[in-house]
């Protein structure tokens, strides 16, 4: 394990040179008392290979422990046994001003989940809308200034986007995933979130890779973001990208060496946390990772 969480991070004026401002989160974690790889439905997914569950639970506890660190509201769901990809809350569902959009999961080994994160949704006080089309939630849908950018080639579908530009009434930009390593739009962008520049304006900033899309996908994607952090392969394979930042601190893979070096560039201040025993189940520090936007 590792991590670094320490002063640095946390200290009133750590973005104080680089202009990056943090932004206090609210998340939505789950306990993998239940984690193991038993079937595969992505390419990460290898049931003959042994998982450690302690290890695991550990892992995602530095994580935890981390987002409090840097002063972050953690809220969890009751992990339920024989769903042992619900430690990947991110799939759960989508949320923007206390409306939660619900997941409906592509493959059957997950869908129950959907269900039990609209009953959490429900009743932890968020309207819930039930989906019509498969979604996996914030895996695919990442919410970009006030633009969404959709995934879709391997688990949600064209459709759901419509329906996703229908349910929050913003601009819905769909991406399509044409690497199977990198089947949830999670794995491919990190959203390094709108920071205020003169004058209150938002200036989006996000970091992709650009061979996990198709040409047009990438065509929109360099003529949005033309600023936009383009890591390397290596940083993507070690789901580098697969991370949260809450606009000065981004919580990464400690493998993600290139990216790291990247984000210190650019005046955000990395924090490393290793969750290469949830990497076996084909999931990172962003799919353990839902934001309740309130």
């Amino acid at each position: 394990m590792s991590t670094q969480n320490t002063a640095p991070a946390t200290a009133p004026d750590a973005g104080l040179a680089s202009g990056r401002i943090q932004q206090i989160r609210r998340y939505l974690m789950c306990r993998p008392e239940h984690f193991t790889v038993s079937y595969t439905i992505n390419p990460w997914m290898e049931p003959a290979n042994p998982t450690d569950t302690a290890l695991a639970v550990r892992q995602w506890q530095t994580l935890h422990d981390t987002y409090l660190a840097l002063g972050h509201k953690v809220h969890l769901i009751d992990p339920i046994e024989g769903l042992p990809d619900m430690v990947y809350t991110a799939n759960g569902g989508f949320v923007i001003d206390n409306v939660a959009y619900g997941a409906k999961f592509r493959f059957q080994e997950r869908v129950p989940e959907g269900p039990a994160f609209m009953e959490w949704f429900r009743a932890n006080g968020f309207q819930v809308v039930e989906p019509v089309e498969v979604n996996e939630g914030e895996g695919d849908f990442l919410l970009v200034g006030d633009t969404i950018l959709a995934g879709t080639g391997f688990r949600s579908t064209g459709d759901s986007h419509r329906e996703l530009g229908d349910v929050f009434g913003k601009e819905v930009v769909s991406l399509n995933l044409v690497d199977p390593r990198f089947y949830h739009l999670d794995t491919a962008i990190s959203v390094l979130d709108p920071v205020e520049g003169p004058g209150g304006v938002e200036k989006a900033n996000i970091a992709y890779l650009e061979h996990a899309f198709d040409e047009r996908s990438q065509a929109i994607l360099a003529e949005r973001y033309p600023d936009a952090i383009r890591v390397a392969d290596a940083d993507g394979a070690v789901f580098g990208l697969n991370s949260a930042s809450d606009g000065l601190n981004v919580i990464i893979s400690p493998r993600a060496t290139g990216f790291e070096a990247q984000l210190r560039e650019r005046g955000y201040n990395p924090v490393l946390v290793d969750l290469s025993e949830l990497l076996l189940g084909g999931g990172g520090i962003k799919c353990c990772t839902l934001e309740l936007r309130r």
